[in-house]
């Protein structure tokens, strides 16, 4: 009989954790709701907060693991854990306009009991969105959580490159790594940003 690869035992413990996988995502998505329902009942018409959630896929969590790896493969001797990877249950909260991003910050910090700031940085060092993950002992002792706060225009742009060039093919991950897509990349961004900023100018104005 074969011996089995550290793949195997990864996937293996993957469908292990599943079930701890998923009561954190439900109680992490419940929590979020709950916490955001006073901001959400008083948004003004233009204004839009939605909650996603996700549970990382076998083969993708078992890739993150492996991309920390020289030359991207595992050590057959050496031992791996899936329990290393902080977003095997995530929730990602879009906010629509980001002046709201910083209420919204302060009442989801009571989710995990203890948690650790992890922003999602652009190439200037600026700060795209908020991430923190820990973990939810009242859903499980074993995986831990992790949720974004992101401005909606930019997280829609990130859900159309994510399923547009990383799902696809591995050979598209290269291609955007290129200096001409990375600099597309961030001029979209920028402009996104130019966008929500000048949108709320201009509400501004209009109430004052």
């Amino acid at each position: 009989m074969p011996e089995r690869t550290v793949e195997d035992r990864l996937r293996e413990e993957y469908f292990d954790l599943l079930p701890d996988i998923r009561h954190v995502v439900e109680h992490m998505k419940a929590e979020t709701r709950h916490r955001l329902l006073a901001i959400s009942g008083r948004l003004d018409k233009h204004e839009q907060i939605k909650v996603d959630s996700r549970i990382k896929e076998c083969e993708s969590a078992l890739d993150k693991l492996r991309r920390r790896e020289q030359g991207r493969i595992f050590d057959q001797e050496k031992s791996y854990t899936l329990k290393d990877l902080k977003d095997l249950a995530g929730v990602r909260v879009l906010v629509f306009p980001r002046s709201r991003l910083e209420e919204i910050d302060i009442a989801l910090r009571p989710i995990f009991e203890s948690r650790t700031a992890d922003p999602i940085l652009g190439d200037g060092g600026e700060t795209l969105a908020l991430k923190y993950w820990g973990y939810c002992p009242e859903a499980s002792s074993k995986v831990p959580g992790e949720y974004q706060i992101v401005p909606m225009l930019t997280g829609l742009f990130w859900t159309v490159e994510h399923s547009a060039i990383y799902k696809p093919s591995p050979r598209y991950k290269d291609a955007v790594r290129t200096p001409q897509m990375q600099a597309l990349r961030q001029k979209v961004l920028e402009a996104l940003g130019a966008f929500e900023e000048e949108f709320e100018r201009l509400v501004r104005d209009e109430k004052s």
